[in-house]
């Protein structure tokens, strides 16, 4: 019962006492070397806790240790305490079993429709392009490129019905793959060209999903790997890709700045990079080309022979032989494409990261199936069930440490692990009232100090709250300054956030749950969610006339589905519910790695190549 506290500038490592307290000095490292003593050091003022409890004071220092459950050892081989949190209650009760029904036919509804997008998005740019980019072209396909450059193919792909239905056309995953999969163990950004859509022309949502995919890069400090067989810029929408800040530019751009970073850029040229697609892999800090394949030029042999009337062949021009050779622009000469992935993966072997030893850690799989999540998607705000339910089948063994249960009860927060992970869950349970906003925010805070990863899951109110006296409006404007608090807290939390929307994304209140445009490191939504101002069907006291709240309702009923959302990169991907659990993991492994970097402290200018 008796322990000691330390001053706070005193710098030591782990003291232990008598076998049942574990003393630590605030900055250093659980886990580090423990050094039994017999007696308390001279500097140590002693404190008596009562019946085990410690003192308010020592609280930043001390970490108890239970006897009957001994300190458990995390994935990453330090010591951490164990949790012990409750079971949530998530059984299906009886009188949910209608509302559970009708999800579970809108959910089964709305996966036939991701497969067939997944489908489109699969086919890249369809058979006939698929044959002369294989035989004519002599080139692999894009997965098949990423099959020799990943370890496996477990890999989290971002977007990928991004370019579907525009209104200049479809453009399946845009023209490109994103998404980041493991390089000798590494997790990485790629960003690979899909040559067969559009002979590998850049569209404006083919730069913008390459620039999301950097800003994932840069956010997580992720290595990029660049897989480029580019021909360049669609011109007739030149005025939407070259002009402004976040167009074209801003990828070479984003290069220098990650290099600069210490945030490795890799290209393997492994088709035409012709105009703007030249400048990826003169960036890069290392470069790998194929032999008779890659090709690096501002101006292809046409241009060259409309300018000058020389006919040059596109290896004469710029080719392998060429930028290995005499102009220096490529690091490495590749004779064939598997030799290229071979160079690409030996780079990544080269970067200084330490990571840790695989521990096959056994984690407690949910007490309910995460088949379930299915008919807990809501087909609308008014088919929500408790989102309890939703938790207990995302946390291991459907533990769950609530935070303010009896608070604000629209709003579920507290503490859960997904795979071993620890995290602060933040979900929507009703409307985002005074009480609500400020236990939110609360929380928010709470994680930010401790460091722990946040996971909103989305499903806001529909529409505004409407004002008929001036009790509600003075309510309402409690509700206002209460969900600026919490937007504040979210927008200056420094502790990785990711959002799931699991029904709708609407109004003000989307923007508290850390919406896109809070800057969440990940952002995904369940194929019935909605993403809109307001909901379809309340717009009704919006407008007057009769018309056009028909016409709106149609409007809104088309632009708030999900798929929409997705073709603009309004996310970063629609993902079934029943793989919530499995993505949730992947990104929080993935955000985890930047830990290991060895060399990330000094700010230098970016690698310039001669």
């Amino acid at each position: 019962k008796l322990c000691y506290i330390f001053p706070k500038r005193l710098s030591i490592n782990v003291f232990v006492t008598d076998g049942a307290l574990l003393i630590c000095y605030r900055g250093s490292r659980v886990g580090g070397r423990i050094r039994p003593c017999s007696a308390p050091p001279r500097f140590a003022r002693p404190c008596v806790l009562d019946d085990g409890l410690v003192p308010a004071i020592a609280r930043p220092w001390i970490l108890t240790a239970n006897p009957r459950r001994p300190l458990t050892r995390s994935r990453q081989g330090q010591r951490r305490p164990p949790s012990a949190f409750p079971v949530v209650d998530g059984a299906l009760q009886p009188a949910h079993l209608h509302v559970y029904q009708a999800n579970l036919h809108n959910s089964g509804v709305c996966q036939q429709r991701y497969l067939k997008y997944q489908e489109q998005a699969m086919m890249g740019g369809g058979e006939n392009a698929t044959t002369r980019h294989t035989q004519r072209n002599k080139k692999l396909l894009v997965r098949d490129r990423l099959r020799m450059l990943l370890d496996d193919e477990d890999y989290l792909e971002l977007s990928p019905f991004a370019g579907l239905d525009l209104d200049y056309g479809s453009i399946p995953s845009a023209g490109c793959l994103t998404g980041i999969g493991k390089i000798n163990g590494l997790w990485c950004v790629f960003i690979a060209n899909n040559a067969t859509v559009k002979g590998g022309t850049a569209y404006p949502i083919t730069v913008k999903k390459q620039l999301r995919a950097q800003d994932v890069a840069m956010q997580n400090r992720l290595p990029c790997v660049y897989l480029v067989d580019s021909g360049g810029a669609f011109l007739p929408l030149q005025s939407e890709i070259f002009p402004d800040k976040n167009h074209g530019g801003r990828t070479f751009y984003n290069e220098a700045i990650m290099s600069a970073m210490k945030i490795p850029q890799v290209a393997v040229v492994c088709g035409s990079c012709t105009a703007g697609g030249a400048y990826v892999p003169t960036m890069a800090e290392e470069a790998v080309i194929v032999h008779k394949i890659g090709t690096i030029f501002l101006g292809g042999p046409p241009l060259v022979k409309a300018a000058t009337g020389e006919e040059v062949s596109p290896e004469d021009l710029g080719g392998a032989r060429v930028h290995a050779e005499v102009s220096g622009c490529v690091d490495h000469f590749a004779p064939l494409e598997r030799d290229a992935y071979e160079h690409a993966r030996n780079i990544i072997s080269t970067l200084n990261f330490e990571l840790p030893a695989d521990e096959n850690e056994a984690v407690e799989e949910p007490l309910h199936s995460v088949e379930d999540l299915k008919g807990l998607a809501p087909r609308s705000y008014n088919h929500s069930l408790d989102v309890r339910m939703i938790v207990s089948r995302l946390t291991d063994g459907s533990r769950f440490q609530e935070f303010k249960a009896r608070y604000g009860t629209t709003l579920v927060t507290g503490f859960g692990k997904i795979e071993g992970h620890l995290v602060g869950i933040v979900a929507s349970n009703g409307e985002l009232t005074y009480e609500a906003s400020l236990k939110g925010s609360h929380f928010v805070q709470l994680c930010d100090q401790r460091d722990v990863p946040i996971i909103f899951l989305q499903n806001t109110a529909p529409k505004p709250a409407m004002t008929p006296s001036q009790h509600k409006a003075e309510a309402h404007s409690n509700r206002l300054k209460a969900q600026s608090s919490m937007m504040a807290a979210v927008a200056c939390a420094s502790t990785p956030r990711i959002t799931v929307v699991i029904g709708g994304c609407h109004g003000a209140d989307s923007y508290a749950m850390c919406g896109r445009s809070f800057d969440p490191n990940f952002l995904f939504l369940w194929p019935n969610a909605r993403v809109s101002l307001v909901a379809p069907g309340c717009s009704d006291a919006l407008v007057e006339e009769e018309h056009d709240v028909t016409h709106l309702k149609k409007k809104l009923e088309e632009e708030s589905s999900a798929f929409f959302s997705s073709a603009r990169l309004w996310d970063d991907g629609v993902i079934l519910p029943q793989d919530t659990r499995k993505v949730l993991n992947k990104c929080l492994k993935i955000i985890k790695q930047q830990e290991y970097q060895l060399s990330k402290e000094r700010l230098r200018a970016p690698l310039l190549r001669m």
